[in-house]
């Protein structure tokens, strides 16, 4: 067997993540681990012939702009002492995106806060792969809202 086990992914990274930044609940934790398998199969920490990095496939002006716009809030001083907590200190933020899964899943799950959009509900695999195209990956994005996305937004929820 190779590459990394879903159920454990989910359980073990995204759901204590999650919890840590008091941005949990099951439809969350099924949204950011189907977004993991749709951005990158879990297989790929570098984007092939583009900016995007880790699990989560964020862009580098992505995770910038989370610091520079929303998370300098002073109403969510405390999520961002959260997100301050969880990074390593001997390397960039940027970096960190690729090295540090669990800074990587808060910061996508950030992306997805930020939108008004409410989470669709934690069964619901194809109006998680519609949130995820229109919220996380945009219109901008190679992915659709395909079968092949809806199976494994449906991965994540079965995992």
């Amino acid at each position: 067997m190779t590459g990394v086990c879903l159920a454990q992914f989910k359980a073990e990274i995204v759901t204590p993540t999650l919890n840590a930044i008091g941005l949990g609940g099951e439809a969350a934790v099924n949204l950011l681990t189907g977004t993991a398998l749709a951005e990158s199969g879990l297989v790929y920490l570098r984007q092939i012939g583009g900016p995007a990095l880790g699990a989560w496939q964020m862009e580098p002006f992505t995770e910038s702009d989370i610091w520079a716009t929303f998370l300098s809030n002073a109403r969510l001083s405390g999520l961002k002492t959260a997100m301050q907590a969880m990074l390593a200190r001997d390397m960039p933020r940027t970096g960190q995106l690729i090295t540090n899964w669990r800074y990587a899943c808060a910061m996508a799950r950030l992306k997805y806060y930020r939108s008004p959009d409410p989470l669709p509900a934690a069964n619901d695999a194809l109006g998680q792969a519609h949130t995820w195209k229109r919220i996380y990956n945009t219109s901008l994005g190679a992915g659709d809202v395909d079968a092949a996305h809806v199976a494994l937004f449906q991965q994540a929820i079965e995992a």
